[in-house]
């Protein structure tokens, strides 16, 4: 019964993220079915470049373009290792105030929530550290797709919970 509820709390879990796959092979196992469908609806999905600071994500027909050539040119195989594929994450827009270069504008936004953790291991065996280690909220208009704070798409926010 321990076992059962362990595996029903980790599937619940897993519901709320976003799904990622790498693309250095576009036809490994769990790769592939992503990839035709990434080719079948690009507007669920966002490729994004393997870097720091947002901005140049690829989506809809960027992205159809992007990842039906690299099947083309590479016969089906090979991959595109600077990239990874992820879901598309459509959270319903909220109206909010944003503050850029000292003046406020009202705009409908999105919110993203990321909580960072530390984890230290000696070796293969003993946990030194496994803590959450902070959190940082990011606003951005809804009407753009990029997000970088540091490249000017979004704006620092804090988080604020309801009863």
């Amino acid at each position: 019964a321990a076992a059962a509820a362990a595996a029903a709390a980790a599937q619940l879990l897993r519901s709320f993220f976003a799904g990622l796959w790498p693309l250095d092979d576009l036809d490994a196992e769990g790769v592939k079915d992503v990839v035709d469908q990434a080719l079948q609806r690009p507007h669920d999905f966002v490729v994004k470049p393997q870097r720091e600071g947002g901005g140049n994500n690829l989506y809809d027909k960027e992205l159809y373009d992007m990842l039906y050539a690299a099947r083309r040119e590479n016969g089906g195989s090979g991959g595109l290792p600077a990239y990874i594929l992820m879901q598309r994450i459509l959270p319903p827009p909220a109206t909010g105030i944003l503050a850029r270069h000292g003046k406020p504008t009202v705009e409908s936004t999105l919110s993203e929530l990321g909580v960072y953790g530390t984890f230290v291991r000696r070796g293969n065996a003993e946990v030194m550290i496994n803590a959450m280690a902070g959190h940082l909220v990011r606003t951005k208009a809804a009407n753009s797709n990029e997000g970088g704070v540091a490249a000017g798409f979004a704006v620092l926010n804090s988080p604020y919970l309801y009863p």
